[in-house]
Protein backbone atom coordinates (compact mmCIF):
# COMPACT_ATOMS: atom_id res chain seq x y z
CA UNK A 1 0.00 0.00 0.00
CA UNK A 2 1.42 3.54 -0.90
CA UNK A 3 0.86 6.73 0.44
CA UNK A 4 -1.51 7.61 -2.21
CA UNK A 5 -4.79 7.29 -0.82
CA UNK A 6 -7.14 8.20 -3.78
CA UNK A 7 -9.78 5.48 -4.43
CA UNK A 8 -7.97 3.41 -1.65
CA UNK A 9 -11.13 1.29 0.51
CA UNK A 10 -10.90 0.20 3.53
CA UNK A 11 -12.83 -2.65 4.82
CA UNK A 12 -13.78 -1.35 8.98
CA UNK A 13 -15.30 -4.16 11.52
CA UNK A 14 -17.35 -3.49 13.69
CA UNK A 15 -17.95 -0.34 12.21
CA UNK A 16 -20.87 0.76 14.12
CA UNK A 17 -19.27 0.29 17.79
CA UNK A 18 -17.29 1.98 20.25
CA UNK A 19 -13.79 2.02 17.96
CA UNK A 20 -14.52 0.82 14.87
CA UNK A 21 -17.28 4.03 14.34
CA UNK A 22 -14.49 6.25 15.04
CA UNK A 23 -12.06 4.69 13.22
CA UNK A 24 -14.44 4.69 10.17
CA UNK A 25 -14.47 8.46 10.66
CA UNK A 26 -10.79 9.25 11.10
CA UNK A 27 -10.28 6.89 8.13
CA UNK A 28 -12.34 9.35 6.13
CA UNK A 29 -11.32 12.54 7.08
CA UNK A 30 -8.13 10.71 6.14
CA UNK A 31 -8.83 10.64 2.51
CA UNK A 32 -9.65 6.74 2.09
CA UNK A 33 -13.18 5.05 1.67
CA UNK A 34 -14.47 3.06 4.41
CA UNK A 35 -16.64 0.00 3.74
CA UNK A 36 -18.40 -0.93 7.01
CA UNK A 37 -18.02 -4.57 7.64
CA UNK A 38 -21.07 -4.68 10.25
CA UNK A 39 -24.00 -7.18 10.61
CA UNK A 40 -26.85 -4.80 9.19
CA UNK A 41 -24.49 -4.23 5.67
CA UNK A 42 -24.06 -8.10 5.54
CA UNK A 43 -21.09 -9.14 7.41
CA UNK A 44 -21.15 -12.00 10.24
CA UNK A 45 -18.55 -12.91 12.23
CA UNK A 46 -20.01 -16.05 13.29
CA UNK A 47 -20.53 -16.83 9.26
CA UNK A 48 -17.64 -17.17 7.36
CA UNK A 49 -19.39 -17.12 4.35
CA UNK A 50 -20.34 -13.21 4.52
CA UNK A 51 -16.54 -12.81 4.12
CA UNK A 52 -15.60 -12.88 1.00
CA UNK A 53 -18.48 -10.06 -0.29
CA UNK A 54 -17.06 -7.40 1.90
CA UNK A 55 -13.40 -8.08 1.48
CA UNK A 56 -13.42 -8.39 -2.18
CA UNK A 57 -12.13 -5.61 -3.49
CA UNK A 58 -10.86 -3.58 -0.60
CA UNK A 59 -6.84 -2.38 0.23
CA UNK A 60 -7.25 -2.77 3.79
CA UNK A 61 -9.07 -4.11 6.14
CA UNK A 62 -9.51 -2.97 10.59
CA UNK A 63 -10.08 -6.02 12.51
CA UNK A 64 -11.24 -5.89 16.12
CA UNK A 65 -12.86 -8.85 17.42
CA UNK A 66 -16.46 -8.51 18.98
CA UNK A 67 -15.51 -10.23 21.87
CA UNK A 68 -12.53 -9.85 23.66
CA UNK A 69 -9.26 -10.43 21.31
CA UNK A 70 -7.90 -13.05 23.98
CA UNK A 71 -10.69 -15.36 23.62
CA UNK A 72 -9.58 -18.54 21.75
CA UNK A 73 -12.89 -17.88 19.00
CA UNK A 74 -10.68 -15.05 18.67
CA UNK A 75 -7.59 -16.26 17.35
CA UNK A 76 -9.52 -18.79 15.32
CA UNK A 77 -11.45 -16.26 13.60
CA UNK A 78 -8.97 -13.23 13.03
CA UNK A 79 -6.58 -16.15 11.73
CA UNK A 80 -9.10 -17.14 8.87
CA UNK A 81 -10.59 -14.17 7.87
CA UNK A 82 -6.64 -12.33 7.75
CA UNK A 83 -5.81 -15.75 5.56
CA UNK A 84 -9.02 -15.14 3.57
CA UNK A 85 -8.03 -11.05 3.04
CA UNK A 86 -4.88 -12.30 1.63
CA UNK A 87 -5.94 -14.64 -0.77
CA UNK A 88 -8.42 -12.26 -1.87
CA UNK A 89 -5.62 -9.49 -2.28
CA UNK A 90 -6.00 -7.62 0.83
CA UNK A 91 -3.00 -7.58 2.21
CA UNK A 92 -2.81 -4.57 4.54
CA UNK A 93 -4.36 -5.68 8.08
CA UNK A 94 -4.56 -3.44 11.64
CA UNK A 95 -5.71 -5.52 14.54
CA UNK A 96 -7.13 -4.65 17.61
CA UNK A 97 -5.01 -6.01 20.74
CA UNK A 98 -5.29 -5.24 24.16
CA UNK A 99 -2.15 -4.03 26.04
CA UNK A 100 -0.86 -6.25 28.82
CA UNK A 101 -3.13 -9.05 27.75
CA UNK A 102 -1.27 -12.30 27.74
CA UNK A 103 -4.42 -14.31 26.62
CA UNK A 104 -4.58 -12.39 22.95
CA UNK A 105 -0.99 -13.14 21.98
CA UNK A 106 -2.29 -16.43 19.95
CA UNK A 107 -4.55 -13.74 18.09
CA UNK A 108 -1.78 -11.47 17.14
CA UNK A 109 0.02 -14.74 16.41
CA UNK A 110 -2.21 -16.09 14.08
CA UNK A 111 -2.43 -12.19 12.21
CA UNK A 112 1.14 -12.64 12.10
CA UNK A 113 1.13 -15.82 10.63
CA UNK A 114 -1.35 -15.06 7.96
CA UNK A 115 0.80 -13.54 5.25
CA UNK A 116 -0.63 -10.28 6.04
CA UNK A 117 1.29 -6.76 5.87
CA UNK A 118 0.41 -6.17 9.57
CA UNK A 119 0.50 -3.95 12.13
CA UNK A 120 -0.78 -4.75 15.92
CA UNK A 121 -2.67 -1.71 17.79
CA UNK A 122 -2.52 -2.87 21.46
CA UNK A 123 -4.15 -0.49 23.45
CA UNK A 124 -4.97 0.62 27.08
CA UNK A 125 -8.23 0.85 28.76
CA UNK A 126 -10.85 2.60 26.90
CA UNK A 127 -11.64 6.22 28.32
CA UNK A 128 -14.99 6.04 26.88
CA UNK A 129 -15.57 2.93 28.98
CA UNK A 130 -16.60 5.18 31.47
CA UNK A 131 -18.90 6.58 29.05
CA UNK A 132 -20.46 4.14 26.66
CA UNK A 133 -20.65 0.20 27.21
CA UNK A 134 -21.41 -2.17 30.73
CA UNK A 135 -19.72 0.09 33.35
CA UNK A 136 -21.24 3.46 31.63
CA UNK A 137 -24.79 1.64 32.32
CA UNK A 138 -23.78 1.17 36.20
CA UNK A 139 -22.69 4.73 36.70
CA UNK A 140 -25.59 5.92 34.96
CA UNK A 141 -28.32 4.02 36.63
CA UNK A 142 -26.67 2.92 40.46
CA UNK A 143 -24.12 5.72 40.48
CA UNK A 144 -21.25 3.37 40.93
CA UNK A 145 -18.76 1.75 38.98
CA UNK A 146 -18.24 -1.99 40.04
CA UNK A 147 -15.07 -3.33 39.29
CA UNK A 148 -11.88 -5.66 40.01
CA UNK A 149 -9.13 -3.38 39.13
CA UNK A 150 -8.33 -2.22 43.28
CA UNK A 151 -6.18 0.64 43.16
CA UNK A 152 -4.27 -0.21 39.90
CA UNK A 153 -3.10 2.51 37.99
CA UNK A 154 -4.14 2.70 34.08
CA UNK A 155 -2.87 4.94 31.19
CA UNK A 156 -6.77 5.75 30.15
CA UNK A 157 -6.57 6.41 26.25
CA UNK A 158 -9.33 7.71 24.61
CA UNK A 159 -10.50 6.19 21.57
CA UNK A 160 -10.45 9.00 19.14
CA UNK A 161 -6.80 8.48 19.49
CA UNK A 162 -6.43 5.09 18.81
CA UNK A 163 -8.43 5.48 15.50
CA UNK A 164 -5.90 8.73 14.51
CA UNK A 165 -3.15 6.48 14.77
CA UNK A 166 -4.90 3.46 12.82
CA UNK A 167 -5.49 6.38 10.10
CA UNK A 168 -2.10 7.18 9.99
CA UNK A 169 -0.54 3.45 10.22
CA UNK A 170 -3.04 3.29 7.29
CA UNK A 171 -1.86 6.49 5.14
CA UNK A 172 1.95 5.91 5.94
CA UNK A 173 2.70 3.05 2.97
CA UNK A 174 4.75 0.87 4.62
CA UNK A 175 6.07 2.63 8.24
CA UNK A 176 4.48 0.36 10.23
CA UNK A 177 4.29 -3.05 8.83
CA UNK A 178 5.03 -5.32 10.94
CA UNK A 179 5.12 -3.73 13.78
CA UNK A 180 3.29 -3.52 17.18
CA UNK A 181 2.14 -0.65 18.71
CA UNK A 182 1.11 -0.08 22.15
CA UNK A 183 -0.99 2.96 22.96
CA UNK A 184 -1.30 4.85 25.76
CA UNK A 185 -3.12 8.19 27.31
CA UNK A 186 -0.89 10.91 28.60
CA UNK A 187 -0.99 9.91 32.25
CA UNK A 188 -2.17 7.15 34.99
CA UNK A 189 -5.24 7.39 37.02
CA UNK A 190 -6.62 4.52 39.35
CA UNK A 191 -10.49 3.58 38.51
CA UNK A 192 -11.47 5.14 41.69
CA UNK A 193 -9.83 8.39 40.34
CA UNK A 194 -11.05 7.98 36.72
CA UNK A 195 -14.69 7.91 38.40
CA UNK A 196 -14.09 10.94 40.32
CA UNK A 197 -13.12 13.01 37.34
CA UNK A 198 -16.61 12.29 35.56
CA UNK A 199 -18.43 13.18 38.89
CA UNK A 200 -16.65 16.57 38.64
CA UNK A 201 -17.32 16.87 35.16
CA UNK A 202 -20.93 15.54 35.06
CA UNK A 203 -22.08 17.00 39.01
CA UNK A 204 -23.12 14.00 39.21
CA UNK A 205 -22.54 11.69 42.97
CA UNK A 206 -20.58 8.77 41.71
CA UNK A 207 -18.41 6.65 43.68
CA UNK A 208 -16.15 3.20 43.06
CA UNK A 209 -16.39 -0.24 44.48
CA UNK A 210 -13.42 -2.53 43.91
CA UNK A 211 -14.29 -6.29 44.25
CA UNK A 212 -12.31 -9.28 43.49
CA UNK A 213 -12.48 -10.89 40.32
CA UNK A 214 -14.18 -13.93 40.76
CA UNK A 215 -16.78 -12.31 42.36
CA UNK A 216 -17.48 -9.89 39.35
CA UNK A 217 -18.50 -13.22 37.81
CA UNK A 218 -22.22 -12.72 38.64
CA UNK A 219 -21.68 -8.53 37.29
CA UNK A 220 -20.70 -10.18 34.07
CA UNK A 221 -23.83 -12.47 33.56
CA UNK A 222 -25.99 -9.96 34.41
CA UNK A 223 -24.91 -7.68 31.71
CA UNK A 224 -26.04 -10.65 29.50
CA UNK A 225 -22.39 -12.39 29.03
CA UNK A 226 -22.95 -15.95 28.80
CA UNK A 227 -21.17 -18.07 31.34
CA UNK A 228 -18.29 -19.65 30.02
CA UNK A 229 -16.99 -16.01 28.64
CA UNK A 230 -17.81 -14.51 31.72
CA UNK A 231 -15.10 -17.12 33.47
CA UNK A 232 -12.75 -16.52 30.41
CA UNK A 233 -13.06 -12.72 31.48
CA UNK A 234 -12.64 -13.34 35.24
CA UNK A 235 -9.18 -14.77 33.93
CA UNK A 236 -8.32 -12.09 31.78
CA UNK A 237 -8.81 -9.58 35.10
CA UNK A 238 -7.18 -11.47 37.41
CA UNK A 239 -4.05 -11.23 35.26
CA UNK A 240 -4.12 -8.00 33.61
CA UNK A 241 -5.23 -6.19 36.66
CA UNK A 242 -2.02 -6.66 38.56
CA UNK A 243 -0.20 -3.44 37.79
CA UNK A 244 1.85 -4.28 34.84
CA UNK A 245 0.15 -1.60 32.57
CA UNK A 246 0.88 1.02 35.13
CA UNK A 247 3.52 2.84 32.72
CA UNK A 248 3.08 4.91 29.86
CA UNK A 249 4.22 5.19 26.14
CA UNK A 250 5.32 8.00 23.76
CA UNK A 251 3.61 5.74 20.53
CA UNK A 252 0.90 8.07 20.36
CA UNK A 253 2.91 11.90 20.43
CA UNK A 254 5.75 9.30 18.21
CA UNK A 255 2.75 8.73 15.30
CA UNK A 256 0.46 11.89 15.44
CA UNK A 257 3.25 14.39 16.08
CA UNK A 258 0.67 15.54 19.22
CA UNK A 259 0.29 14.38 22.99
CA UNK A 260 -2.58 12.12 23.77
CA UNK A 261 -6.22 13.35 24.97
CA UNK A 262 -6.03 14.11 28.56
CA UNK A 263 -9.10 11.97 30.70
CA UNK A 264 -10.07 15.56 31.85
CA UNK A 265 -11.02 16.61 28.79
CA UNK A 266 -12.52 13.14 27.25
CA UNK A 267 -14.55 13.52 30.64
CA UNK A 268 -15.55 17.32 30.39
CA UNK A 269 -16.18 16.28 27.00
CA UNK A 270 -18.61 13.23 27.33
CA UNK A 271 -20.98 15.02 30.03
CA UNK A 272 -21.31 18.34 27.56
CA UNK A 273 -22.58 16.00 25.35
CA UNK A 274 -24.48 14.05 27.58
CA UNK A 275 -23.30 10.84 28.35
Amino acid sequence: MTTNTRNTTVMVTGASGRTGSRVAQAVRAAGLDVREATRSRGFDWEDPTTWAQTLRGADAAYLMYPSDVGSPAAAEGIGALAREAVGLGVRRLVLLSARGEEQALPTEEALRSSGADWTIVRAAWFAQNFSEGPLADGLREGGELVFPAGEVEEPFIDVRDIADVVAAVLTSGDRYVGQTLELTGPRLLSFRQGVAEVSAATGAELTYLPVPARAYRENLTAFGIPQEEADFLVEVFETLLDGRNAHLTDTVHEILGRVPRDFTEFAREAAAAGA
